[in-house]
Order: C-alpha cells, then sequence, then structure tokens
C-alpha cells in the first residue's frame, strides 16, 4: 500500500488511493489495525512537522495521514504521523511530544474538537501553526487555519440521495412522482465531532418541509441530534441502535421503514447489517430501506453497485491532503495559506480561516464517473469491495 499511496502523490502532487473502512457488518472483510505508532521519521532538509490522525481503525484516517506525509515528505519536510486510536489522552501526549520535539508545524484531526487547549496554548507559546484537518477544533484562539469539506452543504446531499432515493426528488433535483408518506428514521455522528453538527443541520433544513407536510414521519419520534448520535462514529453502536429502533417501533406494528438518514458509510453498514437481519427485502429495488452515507469507502461502493446502500458522498481527501501541505507550506515558507472561507466557522472563540472543498453525491449510476474515472477506485476494487 505504502508505494501505491507514494506513487499516486508524485504522479499527481496531491493523489491518494484510499482503502476500506476496516468495521465489521455488511459489505466488509473483518481486518482492523489498531496501531497507534505513527509514520516517516526520514530526515529531510526542511522543518519537521507533526501529523496527528484520530485512529486506524478507519482506512480513510489512514489514507489522510499517509498522504499529508507523503506530500510534505515531496516538499522536503520530516514528518512526525500519528495515530491515535480514537483515544483522546494519547493524541493529547503524541501532541505534547511533537512539540517537545521541535515540529514546526501541525496538522491535527482532533478526536474530541474541545480537548486540545492545553495542547495549543504550548504550540502558541513556541511559534508553532496550526491547521486544523477536516474536523474544526474548538474553544480556542490558538487555531491558525481549517482545512475541511462544505460540511454543511454534505448534509443538503445526504437528505438529498435520501429523498432521491424515496422518488420524492430526481437526480437532477426536480420533483419526483413519489407522494408518501414515508416512514424514515434518524441518524447522527459523534456530537464531540463538530462537523457532525453541520451534517445534521445541513439534513435536517434539507428535509424539514417534507416533515411539516407529513410526506415524512419518523415513528420513533427521535430527531434531535442528541437522541441519534453516535458516540466515537462507531458501527457497531449503530447497528445496536438500528436494531432497537426495529424493535422498539416496528416490530408487531404495521409499520413499514421506508429510509434511513446516515450520515457516514461506517455507520451505515451497521444499520444495513441490522435491517438484513431482521429480514429486509435483499436490494432497494425490492424494498430494502435507503440507506444514505458519507466518504465513498470501498465496501460501501460495492453495496452501492449491489443495490444495497442507496447513497454516499464522495469528498476527495486526496484534494484535502493536498490543501493541508499547502497550507503548511504557506506557513513555514513565511507567509499566509489563502482562505476561501472566512465567515462560516467560528470554534467558540474566533472565525477560523477555511479553505473549503467540494463533494459529490455517489449513485450507481455514477461511480464510474466520480470514482473509478478519477482514480479513486479502481473497477476491481468497485467488484471486490476491498482495496487492492
Amino acid at each position: 500500500m505504502a508505494k501505491k499511496f507514494l506513487a499516486a502523490v508524485a504522479a499527481a502532487g496531491m493523489a491518494i488511493t484510499l482503502a476500506a473502512c476496516s468495521g465489521g457488518g455488511a459489505g466488509d472483510d473483518g481486518s482492523t489495525d489498531d496501531a497507534t505508532g505513527g509514520g516517516g521519521d526520514t530526515m529531510t532538509e526542511g522543518g519537521l512537522v507533526g501529523v496527528a490522525m484520530p485512529t486506524q481503525t478507519s482506512e480513510r484516517w489512514i489514507a489522510d495521514g499517509e498522504a499529508v506525509e507523503a506530500g510534505l515528505m515531496e516538499l522536503g519536510y520530516e514528518v512526525d504521523l500519528q495515530f491515535a486510536n480514537d483515544d483522546i489522552p494519547i493524541q493529547t501526549q503524541q501532541i505534547d511530544q511533537m512539540i517537545t520535539n521541535g515540529a514546526e508545524a501541525l496538522i491535527i484531526a482532533a478526536i474530541d474538537g474541545t480537548a486540545l487547549s492545553a495542547q495549543l496554548e504550548a504550540a502558541a507559546a513556541a511559534g508553532i501553526p496550526v491547521i486544523s484537518y477536516d474536523r474544526l477544533i474548538r474553544d480556542s484562539e490558538n487555531v491558525d487555519f481549517y482545512v475541511t469539506f462544505d460540511n454543511y452543504n454534505v448534509g443538503v446531499q445526504q437528505a438529498t440521495s435520501l429523498l432521491v432515493g424515496l422518488g420524492l426528488l430526481n437526480e437532477d433535483g426536480s420533483e419526483g412522482d413519489a407522494t408518501g408518506p414515508f416512514n424514515v428514521e434518524l441518524f447522527a455522528g459523534s456530537l464531540d465531532d463538530n462537523n457532525a453538527h453541520f451534517f445534521y443541520a445541513g439534513a435536517i433544513d434539507t428535509l424539514q418541509p417534507y416533515f411539516d407536510d407529513g410526506t415524512l414521519v419518523v415513528p420513533s419520534g427521535q430527531t434531535d441530534i442528541e437522541q441519534t448520535n453516535i458516540l466515537r462514529w462507531q458501527q457497531e453502536t449503530a447497528q445496536k441502535r438500528m436494531e432497537d429502533l426495529l424493535t422498539s417501533t416496528y416490530t408487531g406494528t404495521d409499520l413499514e421503514l421506508h429510509g434511513v438518514l446516515s450520515p457516514y458509510d461506517g455507520l451505515s453498514r451497521g444499520i444495513i447489517t441490522a435491517l438484513q437481519n431482521a429480514g429486509f427485502a435483499a436490494t432497494v429495488s425490492e424494498g430494502f430501506p435507503v440507506v444514505t452515507g458519507q466518504d465513498a469507502e470501498i465496501a460501501s461502493v460495492k453495496l452501492i453497485a449491489d443495490d444495497v446502500q442507496f447513497a454516499t458522498i464522495f469528498k476527495d481527501t486526496r484534494k484535502l491532503a493536498a490543501q493541508a501541505v499547502t497550507a503548511t507550506d504557506a506557513y513555514l515558507s513565511g507567509g499566509e495559506p489563502e482562505a476561501n472561507d472566512t465567515e462560516t466557522y467560528d470554534n467558540g472563540v474566533k472565525v477560523v480561516p477555511s479553505y473549503l472543498l467540494e463533494s459529490d453525491i455517489v449513485y450507481a449510476g455514477n461511480i464510474q464517473e466520480l470514482l473509478v474515472d478519477s482514480g479513486y477506485w479502481s473497477e476491481s476494487e468497485v467488484a471486490s469491495g476491498v482495496a487492492e
């Protein structure tokens, strides 16, 4: 895999081929990697950059970390890449050590966006710029820049894909032929991840008119993010919540479940496993509930190709990694990175200058165009559901 990552970065200046998420359940091969150690330590002529990623239990974060590392090394920087296995104390210790070791810049994808105040104060005292990666670090003035996607719009896209799956909208955004009412259940991400709130806000704002006129109904009554969130984005927790919803709300009733709003492919696979175990139809075409997602993880892409998961959101993290590298290089070259948003991302203390990237909805019909033709996944990977 390392050769594949480095070759892609060398060819495109930012490209990295991602691997499948490793959590168990529908569409997975069951492999995991719980290591918390880090990556490259080869000395170069550049300064040291610390890269703190949240976990290796999701291949998405492994790929992000290695993409950032490769891009920085291409520019001559030394890189200390660390993964924290979703353990907050481990991540804080890793960042402390990066500062102690003389890091000249920090790129941080936080596990808990509110738990790093002491580390950020130490970085500021040492004149170390901090780039928040994908997840906004909150409650600190010592965050210099933020690279991410338009997360509110990601939520809009997730809700839109649910409406398309139900037939209320067409893929081009025009009104569909379906009229409802449809029963749906809602899932949100981890409350300690600032992005989860943006995703949910975008989705609910999009769905609210359909709730208001009765086209969509949430039979469980669980609509607040405090009720629907899944701590640490855990697949197994999502599966258990879906099982509980089926038992409490649908078993022994005439209610049908038509769709599930899911904000992440790992959660989607847990939800799908619960639905499969409950005996729902095999495919969406045959009546399986419409399930959304995010991140275009290969196991879920295969499920979409197989008409089991309906859609996902493609955030090309190769571009995200490249933007983090660009921002870091700007700071360490004596300048400042270019922001394209200076209003949206208030971390509770300041509005953090940000660079936002765009995302796309993936349906079965555009897998080839969005994912294969772009080199993100190969045809054989889509067919197998496993990264090569």
